[in-house]
């Protein structure tokens, strides 16, 4: 099977909670410009933007970038990138939302992807007045939330009556040059359920093979006995690091997962584990990088990882959204060493 490789847009200024400083990464324009045009240039597939208003890397008081205004000057400096920007429904109005991807779609035709996300952060929806109901209840929001966006993309005027939302009559024009690819991620029974019926993709935390296999498989499932197909794209995060030795990417790993219950950052992952189900415990060693980046050990030289970037697209992962640190340093390593080992493919995903 082919993969493709993208990257996960460091919003935050950086991956590592337990490092404070990565080299020239920052939680700046200047700075993500230089990633974007770099790993346009390099053939990066997609990169994830990911929505926090608040800093869970660095800390709450650190700087980070909101997501869609950083979105819409990513895709205007590059060409080819697609842009997956994620969205939780309980800090947006579907219809602005609408309008907003028609508008980006305008900018850059068929380069614009959605990541529905649920939302767990408690903290964070208090400081911003966002939405934020029962665990189960923001699933069943997001689902309406997107029932809406493919309505106001495919009629005019749309009229819906909902739980959470309604509309009348409202018109959204121009429509996207093509449908966007909505992904959406969770692990709960009720989460999973419900992306299996509005979601084209599936984005999962970093897993072991067993743990994506059994992820393919079980969402490939629901999708087949709701839609009559499988999931179009399955994604997954992985924190990369490449060094021409095994022993000098021990050696980083080991820098990057010393863990200080201190750094500003803790706090914020144990509001995760609180306010999420998930399928299995996160280790602290984990918590390090976020979303579980450690897990499918994507460490050593470039063709320890390029095997298993290949293992990884046979048990099921189309698109793989790389992490690292320095990141405009090790995008450049990555396209160099292990680019030429894993030959991209283009998705022709169908759309729902």
């Amino acid at each position: 099977m082919g993969i493709n490789l993208g990257y996960w847009t460091p919003v935050y200024g950086g991956f590592l909670r337990n490092v404070t400083e990565e080299g020239r990464m920052a939680a700046t324009w200047e700075y993500i410009r230089e990633v974007s045009t770099t790993a346009d240039r390099l053939g990066f597939h997609t990169t994830l933007v990911p929505e926090l208003y608040l800093n869970d890397r660095k800390g709450t008081d650190a700087p980070s970038l909101e997501a869609w205004s950083l979105s819409a000057a990513i895709l205007a400096v590059t060409e080819q990138l697609r842009v997956m920007t994620a969205v939780r429904p309980g800090f947006h109005l579907p219809a602005v939302l609408a309008k907003t991807v028609s508008t980006l779609d305008s900018v850059a035709p068929g380069r614009v992807a959605l990541n529905v996300v649920a939302a767990w952060w408690a903290e964070e929806a208090r400081q911003f007045g966002g939405d934020f109901p029962a665990h189960d209840a923001r699933y069943a929001q997001a689902k309406e939330f997107v029932e809406v966006l493919n309505g106001l993309w495919s009629q005019t005027p749309f009229t819906f009556s909902g739980d959470h939302y309604e509309f009348e009559e409202t018109i959204v024009e121009p429509k996207p040059s093509v449908h966007p690819v909505v992904f959406a991620g969770g692990e709960s029974e009720a989460g999973r359920e419900a992306i299996a019926d509005f979601a084209d993709a599936y984005v999962m935390h970093g897993g072991t093979l067993d743990e994506v296999r059994s992820n393919v498989t079980d969402m490939n499932a629901r999708s087949e006995r709701l839609h009559g197909r499988p999931i179009a794209e399955f994604g997954m995060p992985a924190y990369v690091i490449v060094r021409d030795t095994e022993a000098e990417a021990q050696r980083e790993l080991e820098r990057i997962t010393t863990v200080d219950e201190n750094s500003p950052g803790y706090a914020s992952f144990e509001q995760f584990r609180r306010n999420s189900q998930l399928s299995l415990e996160v280790s602290r060693r984990e918590y390090s990088v976020g979303t579980r980046g450690l897990r499918p050990n994507l460490v050593g030289t470039a063709e320890q990882v390029a095997e298993r970037i290949h293992d990884y697209a046979d048990a099921g992962i189309t698109l793989l959204l790389i992490q690292a640190s320095p990141l405009d340093e090790e995008l450049e390593r990555i396209a160099e060493q292990v680019f030429p080992l894993v030959p991209q493919e283009a998705l022709t995903s169908a759309l729902r």
